[in-house]
């Protein structure tokens, strides 16, 4: 089974560009990969990996993995594994489809029969934002996920810690204590805000609080460790094992978030969660993409034993089926497995060519009142 072709398609899915990436073997087996940051330069970056790819063997994915992840001998960062993610989880597909089998067959079997997800509400805004998630809850999903709010592009610390806790405390007051709340600050703060926000909002009993600094500099957690006593969940920005090491083996996190499309893939992403096991870590997957990335979280998370719970911002088949026409399931507030082979997913190669991908726009970017940025 010796791959034929490997090309990346970058297109416009209405509300932002996606990338998939599709892998093809000489015996016809066709399986798909999802890529995350910087689209244009993750889909250069799989068109100079595709001469190291093509003629090998499929089923040797580990050593494929290597071959893309070292074969530069330079470290790519964050969007050379991005591409690598994009063809590893590819190659997973065709392996699962040769046999016929579902994808989470390959990783081990089904440990669990479903994955509890949770749902984006809110909009960064106060106004709307029980409305947003009363309808959600009712809707059948029992966790929630609600981002620091922000007045246009105005980010103002002081201000995000007010509006943050009046708003965690209105949602739980609305929704009752059987519902979890998670909330994510997308790494804007600095260390002494993100105390404060963080002793503002525990007595609403947050399930976890999302990326509260800048990813960078992993000994900060160290120090909020000492101070945050409310569940911390990190790791979406981080491109392999090596950069989760530290935050797993000082027990620095409660949740590792693992984006499988930046990760290096489904083969790094199960190694990142056998190292979490050791320390009893639980993984909360980190998917804000597409149906492919959504399918192949899925089947990690049943394959694995250490799952806290899933990010999946909307109902899967809500969205993008004009190219995704068969997506993955969900019930009650929980991702299901399906009997198709592989990820499950299908994809519309050619409605994806004639929807040509937009231009990267500006730089995402929040500013402060005296003028200096913040992470978008």
């Amino acid at each position: 089974m010796k791959i034929r072709d490997v090309r990346p398609i970058l297109f416009w899915a209405g509300q932002t560009n996606r990338l998939i990436v599709v892998v093809e073997t000489d015996d016809g087996i066709t399986g798909y990969g999802e890529s995350g940051p910087h689209l244009h330069a993750t889909a250069a970056a799989v068109d100079m990996l595709k001469p190291r790819l093509i003629g090998e063997d499929a089923t040797r994915i580990e050593h494929l993995w290597q071959v893309m992840f070292r074969g530069g001998f330079f470290p790519g960062g964050n969007i050379l594994s991005a591409a690598v993610s994009a063809v590893d989880i590819a190659l997973w597909d065709i392996n699962a489809k040769a046999f016929g089998v579902p994808l989470y067959r390959l990783l081990g079997g089904r440990y669990r029969d479903r994955v509890p997800a949770y749902c984006h509400i809110g909009g960064h805004q106060l106004e709307g934002l029980v409305e947003s998630g009363v309808a959600a809850a009712e809707a059948g999903w029992k966790f929630l996920r609600w981002g620091a709010p922000q007045q246009g592009d105005r980010h103002e610390p002081t201000v995000v810690i007010r509006e943050t806790i009046a708003g965690m405390e209105k949602l739980r007051a609305a929704l009752g204590d059987e519902i979890e709340l998670c909330f994510d600050i997308h790494a804007r703060f600095d260390p002494s805000d993100a105390i404060t926000l963080a002793k503002g909002i525990a007595p609403t009993r947050p399930y976890f609080l999302e990326d509260p600094i800048r990813s960078e500099n992993i000994q900060l957690y160290r120090h909020l460790r000492q101070h945050i006593d409310i569940p911390l969940a990190v790791g979406e920005h981080y491109a392999s094992k090596w950069e989760f090491r530290q935050l797993i083996e000082e027990d620095l996190i409660d949740y590792a978030r693992p984006d499988l499309c930046i990760v290096g893939g489904i083969t790094e992403a199960k190694k990142v969660a056998a190292m979490c096991e050791t320390h009893q870590i639980r993984v909360v997957t980190h998917n804000p993409l597409g149906p492919v990335s959504s399918a192949a979280c899925l089947h990690l998370n049943l394959a694995i034993p250490n799952v806290g719970v899933a990010e999946q911002p909307r109902k899967p088949g809500s969205s993008v089926t004009e190219f995704f026409p068969v997506q993955i399931g969900w019930e009650d507030g929980y991702l299901v497995p399906s009997d198709r082979p592989g990820l499950g997913v299908e994809f519309n190669e050619k409605a994806a060519l004639a929807s040509p991908p937009h231009s990267p726009g500006p730089a995402r970017l929040l500013r402060r009142d005296d003028g200096s940025i913040a992470n978008w």
